[in-house]
């Protein structure tokens, strides 16, 4: 048990995330969620239930985003580079495909224009 709160403290002066930091994290909002789940039984507050919602949600947030930290480390670096070089060719195929688009709408609409302004 000593050697967890070790790790733990030496796992707050490392960059990323450890095994012992993601338990204390969900160890901690267990707690936070039995705390307020107990006032809200004792109290039944509405306040309480919107902190619980909050709290849950924040959870939910904070393990997806170590879950997507895991995956970006098990990839390397050049497979990185790659996905993000992919991201950008298609963003710029995307946009040359908008500009050809409102071009040909516009040219499209200029004769329709010119005739209905014309009265007689």
């Amino acid at each position: 048990m000593g050697n967890f709160f070790e790790e733990l403290w030496n796992s707050i002066f490392t960059p990323g995330t450890s095994p012992q930091l993601i338990v204390a994290t969900h160890v901690s909002f267990v707690l936070l969620s039995c705390c307020l789940g107990w006032l809200i039984y004792c109290t039944r507050n509405l306040h309480f239930v919107a902190l619980l919602t909050i709290s849950t949600l924040l959870w939910i947030t904070v393990t997806w985003f170590v879950n997507e930290l895991h995956y970006a480390k098990l990839r390397d670096n050049e497979e990185l580079a790659k996905t993000q070089g992919e991201k950008a060719d298609d963003q710029q195929q995307a946009s040359k495909k908008s500009t050809l688009k409102d071009t040909a709408t516009t040219s499209a609409t200029k004769p329709v224009a010119a005739t209905r302004s014309r009265k007689v």
